[in-house]
């Protein structure tokens, strides 16, 4: 086949692919699902971003101002125990990891487990759940934007993260190459 017919071929299946995806029915909770996925993709890179850090870089800092990176790991995991134990009502077992760990394996131990307890909080919510108010520094808000909240909070975080791997000579998982895809 030549190139042409194989680009008119794939142009008349698009088609049929979006028709597909009209009719499938949206999920149950979408808007709680929505926040559970980009909450996923998101704790993923910073969960690898922990990982891929040598122990020796831990206490790096960029400038004596700023966390090391093994305080801004722990940080990040006391704020989703801070954020997923207010939205679930369960007890905050975090124990002040940022003032209080500093190995690497404990850091990555303990935000593994903080993302493990913020994944219970976003699998059970539902969205009618997400709109019931609950008090975040002084205001208002819905549950469902405490969690959002933490994702994008987790997400700077990461961005921290990734300037100090990129200072260190060290691509961040973000930026690895994927299927074929050269570094950018």
């Amino acid at each position: 086949m030549n190139k042409t017919f194989c680009v008119l071929l794939a142009l008349g299946a698009m088609p049929l692919g979006l028709i597909a995806q009209e009719a499938a029915a949206p999920p149950a909770n979408p808007i709680s699902a929505s926040e559970r996925g980009f909450y996923g993709l998101v704790s993923g890179e910073v969960v690898a971003a922990a990982e891929k850090m040598p122990e020796a870089n831990y206490a790096f800092k960029p400038t004596p101002e700023v966390r090391s990176f093994g305080q801004l790991v722990g940080h990040v995991a006391d704020a989703q125990y801070n954020f997923c134990s207010m939205v679930s009502g369960e007890t905050n077992p975090n124990k002040g990891i940022e003032k209080t760990t500093t190995s690497k394996a404990d850091l990555v131990a303990a935000l593994k487990g903080a993302v493990t307890f913020c994944n219970k909080a976003y699998e059970a919510m539902t969205d009618s759940e997400g709109a019931q108010m609950i008090k975040l520094m002084n205001y208002n808000v819905a549950k469902l934007t405490v969690l959002s909240v933490n994702t994008a909070h987790t997400d700077e975080h990461y961005g921290n993260m990734v300037t100090y791997l990129r200072l260190k000579g060290i691509i961040p998982p973000s930026s690895e190459p994927r299927g074929g895809q050269t570094q950018k």
